[in-house]
């Protein structure tokens, strides 16, 4: 097993801070509550199975673990290239010029303008994200792809009416009506002012632990290898049945990681051109949980770490009896006074830790 020595934990030389974001369902702010209750055990070797936005991965990094990334979206799998896997990659002052400069010598498309006229952005915007894509794909280094990548999509999110792409209201940002959410000013900031301060701060939260570290993109169930935990934050089912579906929310970002493809991924019978999508078992209440079950019996030699919601589907007590079959020892951590964004109930964040 390759442990990280003292010696090489002092290459770290100042703590990275991981980026800001606004993705939904973020663990961001309770990742210290998480680490506060995992860090007395004992393990290595930890595979982030829902990996997202990587902020736990991150944090499992930060603390000398080996980790492994998964998650079945391949614009996530980008942010993981980004921060956990590059130990050392930035994007120079020249690679930020570059990709935001229209150049002569590129004929560039314009899927995008063409594409969601009215939808999400601006024309202007649009352009401008057809040419930046475009000079992306010109970098000739993965993880500065990566970068370059994980700054479009927060800058495409901070535009964004509730920060998704789940509803055609591009005119939400402009329509004259008192507002009680969002930000206008954060919506009419140029893409690239957002871009290059997105930039400093994924250039910023680039560190080597001294371990080889992972992004796999993947489904779940056809991750390979032994580890010694494994944490599972699957989307949220609630009470009503209705799961988190970050595909549908995200699906313009897997767009722009697919944009040779694009056009042929679409459902043009949406009004907001979202792409086609697979059945997924980890929002169907009907499926999730066997899908838990299943994947229990899976990492069942690891230590379990499952985040969920104390209102969902399926309820804490069904989590607890399906570890309490595979794991002699579970328990049940519950975080109170936590509200997730745009969220109107008052649910409980929980963490089950099985060994």
């Amino acid at each position: 097993m390759n442990r990280a020595n003292p010696q090489q934990m002092t290459l770290i030389k100042e703590i990275p801070v991981f980026p800001s974001t606004r993705y939904q369902g973020s663990k961001l702010k309770i990742v210290d509550w998480i680490w506060e209750n995992i860090k007395d055990l004992k393990f290595h070797t930890a595979l982030d199975a829902f990996g997202g936005t990587g902020c736990v991965a991150y944090l499992f990094k930060q603390k000398g673990k080996q980790v492994t990334y998964n998650d079945i979206l391949k614009f996530n799998w980008f942010i993981a290239l980004a921060l956990i896997e590059n130990d050392s990659v930035t994007l120079t002052s020249n690679d930020i010029t570059f990709l935001v400069t229209n150049h002569k010598e590129i004929k560039y498309p314009s899927f995008v303008y063409d594409t969601f006229k009215d939808i999400y952005f601006t024309d202007e915007e649009n352009q401008w994200i057809d040419v930046v894509i475009t000079n992306i794909d010109q970098l000739d280094n993965l993880y500065k792809r990566a970068l370059a990548y994980y700054a479009l999509f927060q800058s495409c999110i901070i535009k964004r009416p509730f920060n998704l792409f789940h509803r055609k209201n591009l005119y939400l940002r402009f329509s004259d009506v008192e507002r009680n959410f969002g930000n206008k000013t954060t919506w009419d900031t140029p893409f690239s002012t957002h871009f290059r301060k997105f930039i400093g701060e994924v250039n910023q939260a680039v560190f080597s632990n001294g371990l080889q570290n992972k992004a796999v993109n993947l489904d779940v169930f056809d991750v390979e290898g032994n580890f010694d935990l494994v944490y599972i934050d699957t989307p949220y089912i609630s009470k009503k049945g209705v799961g988190v579906d970050y595909f549908s929310f995200y699906h313009f970002l897997e767009g722009l990681v697919r944009y040779s493809e694009w056009e042929k991924m679409i459902n043009y019978r949406t009004k907001h051109k979202k792409l086609r999508s697979d059945k997924n078992p980890w929002i169907d209440k009907n499926q999730i949980c066997s899908a838990f079950e299943r994947l229990i019996k899976k990492f069942a030699d690891s230590i379990l770490v499952i985040s969920y919601r104390s209102d969902g589907i399926p309820t804490i007590s069904e989590l607890v009896n399906l570890l309490k079959k595979y794991k002699s020892d579970v328990e049940e951590l519950t975080r109170k006074n936590y509200k997730y964004v745009l969220s109107n109930n008052d649910s409980e964040e929980v963490l089950l830790i099985g060994k």
